[in-house]
């Protein structure tokens, strides 16, 4: 199906108390309101099953965690997707799936329903990047956590005029309120828990942009987790954002947002993410944190997989050197989108984030 037709938003796999609470005094405007309206009708049947689903969920919420967590970090657009794709071919690693981005709340009852149901709404590709979609894959998980309570950035994608609002509440946690960060930690653990069970996995691997503004609280909930940051050149990083998200809110939003809006939005929250992580990096300990520039893992992933495994001292990587292989060849041919930097897009990102391109080295 094509992406932007799809009849009803991800939030159709929101329990109806978090898709209230989301949308509570918030406009939807009159020619969203029948997607809205096939949303919301969608998530209150799907809420009929969740006392079986919480009812399972009891003897897998008490199971301790084994290890904690490896984070892939860096904003939209640094090429955390495909190194989130090389690391999950290592199966010591749990990760949350497409599948799970929609229905968090139909993990143990009802999936295998949902996810055909899932498949056939689904596109094969992004929109933005072709890269390759199915429910089983790996996924960012705020699109999950953003269906399993009220507290997510991604909040945004459907209300975007709030979107600034959002940023500083729960994309840096500069507003959140204690009891919000509680049920975030709760949520979050629940959630990584489920992925384990549903990939096997040993260890979570995460690969979700807004964390990286969240490092002093992840390290509460893990102190002892793994961080690798990308780095990307700025230029490209605007471009490819901007096509990013203007493709994607398209069928998601609830309400417009002018395209300049939209753009000064993406600048300004890449400032105050980049300086959220700048102002946090340090809080994580000696020997858990390698950052690296995406051009460097994209020239050779074999290799820059392996030296990431040695840094780290993540475990797994003679048992997985074939699997990793194998998924790189598959990808030999594939053809990225190439961006023209125009002078407007130079200007903006030499006057806005000269701080990146300095400290990251970068030039056109």
């Amino acid at each position: 199906m094509d992406f932007q037709k799809i009849p009803v938003t991800p939030l159709v796999g929101a329990d109806s108390k978090t898709l209230d609470e989301i949308t509570k005094g918030r406009i939807v405007e009159k020619k969203f309101r029948k997607k809205f309206c096939l949303t919301k009708a969608g998530s209150t049947i799907l809420s009929m099953c969740l006392p079986i689903e919480r009812s399972r969920l009891k003897k897998l919420e008490k199971k301790p965690l084994e290890v904690d967590p490896f984070f892939i970090i860096g904003h939209w657009r640094c090429g955390t997707t495909f190194v989130h794709n090389v690391f999950a071919c290592d199966e010591h690693f749990g990760y949350n799936t497409t599948y799970q981005t929609v229905f968090p709340n139909q993990m143990l009852f009802g999936q295998p329903f949902f996810k055909k149901c899932l498949s056939m709404l689904m596109p094969h590709s992004r929109p933005a990047d072709n890269l390759e979609l199915d429910v089983d894959l790996p996924q960012e998980e705020e699109f999950a956590l953003s269906n399993m309570m009220p507290y997510s950035y991604y909040n945004f994608w459907y209300l975007p005029k709030h979107m600034m609002e959002y940023c500083e509440r729960f994309l840096l946690f500069n507003t959140i309120t204690e009891e919000e960060r509680r049920v975030f930690k709760e949520t979050f653990l629940r959630l990584i828990k489920i992925s384990l069970w549903n990939t096997k996995g040993v260890q979570f691997l995460s690969k979700n942009p807004p964390h990286t503004g969240r490092i002093k609280t992840l390290l509460e909930m893990f102190p002892n987790a793994k961080f690798l940051y990308l780095k990307r050149n700025p230029y490209t990083v605007l471009e490819s954002t901007r096509n990013f998200f203007s493709n994607t809110i398209l069928p998601l939003k609830l309400h417009d947002i002018a395209n300049d809006e939209l753009e000064q939005n993406i600048i300004e929250i890449f400032k105050r993410l980049y300086y959220k992580y700048e102002n946090e990096k340090n809080l994580i300990p000696a020997n858990h944190l390698m950052e690296i520039k995406f051009e460097d893992f994209e020239t050779d992933p074999f290799g820059m997989a392996e030296d990431i495994y040695k840094q780290l001292d993540l475990p797994g990587f003679t048992e997985s050197k074939d699997n990793i292989q194998k998924y790189l060849d598959k990808k030999r041919g594939y053809k990225k989108n190439r961006y023209k930097y125009d002078e407007r897009t130079i200007k903006i990102v030499e006057k806005n984030w000269q701080m990146a391109l300095h400290n990251w080295k970068y030039e056109i």
